[in-house]
């Protein structure tokens, strides 16, 4: 039993703390329950709006900020910018919905570290999450917010219509398994589309492609669990 307790200590003093922010308490709960299922992740505070946010932060100091971006009031870009400006290492994640695409550009230039659509599969949400909390892990943001700044006709523009196909479904936050079910092509033809879509988008992992698509429109992206990807 004291070992049991021992072990369950060690693992929240070791777990990642996450602020959540949306001005929806369904949200907000749902959120919740997500982070305690996932064992290195800690929920550690909530806010309603922006200008509760900033106070949150200030007073509980999170490893990541999950941060709704539609808002009463202050909103979370503007949220972003001055919990940032407060904290020039803080790791913000915003988190935008399907309908939202075109604040991604915003929410990064206030200093978000990048973007999770609130419809992603719970592994999706863990990861980014994950990765954010990371000061040295592969998310750009530079090369993003610098990409994010480009004209739409200079990004991806010589993405083929299969990887578009492929890009839309990572989107959606499906797996390779599942991309690869859609399309009817191996798992493998996946990866190699993946991999090309990265090199092409100059985009260092699949989160990083994805703000880049919804920021430049490359597609059009479906609602969850919908690809739709035989549609080109």
């Amino acid at each position: 039993m004291a070992l049991a307790t021992a072990m369950e200590g060690w693992r929240m003093s070791d777990a990642v703390r996450v602020l959540v922010v949306d001005d929806h308490a369904m949200v907000r709960a749902g959120l919740r329950k997500l982070l305690d299922e996932a064992g290195d992740l800690e929920f550690v505070g909530e806010a309603s709006d922006g200008v509760e946010a900033v106070a949150q932060f200030s007073r509980l100091q999170p490893d990541v900020v999950l941060m709704d971006l539609v808002m009463p009031g202050m909103d979370g870009a503007q949220a972003t910018a001055c919990i940032c400006e407060q904290s020039p290492g803080a790791r913000v994640v915003a988190m935008t919905s399907f309908d939202e695409d075109d604040l991604v550009g915003g929410a990064l230039d206030a200093g978000a570290v990048c973007c999770l659509i609130k419809d992603a599969r719970p592994e999706v949400i863990y990861e980014t999450v994950r990765e954010a909390s990371r000061e040295n892990g592969s998310l750009d943001v530079a090369a993003m917010r610098a990409a994010a700044r480009l004209r739409d006709d200079e990004v991806g523009h010589d993405l083929s219509p299969r990887e578009r196909q492929v890009l839309r479904c990572l989107a959606t936050g499906w797996s390779n398994e599942e991309i690869a079910a859609e399309l009817a092509i191996s798992v493998g033809t996946v990866r190699g589309h993946v991999g090309k879509i990265l090199k092409k988008l100059r985009a260092p992992n699949r989160t990083a492609a994805v703000v880049l698509a919804l920021e430049h429109r490359l597609v059009k992206t479906p609602h969850p669990g919908q690809p739709h990807a035989r549609e080109v």
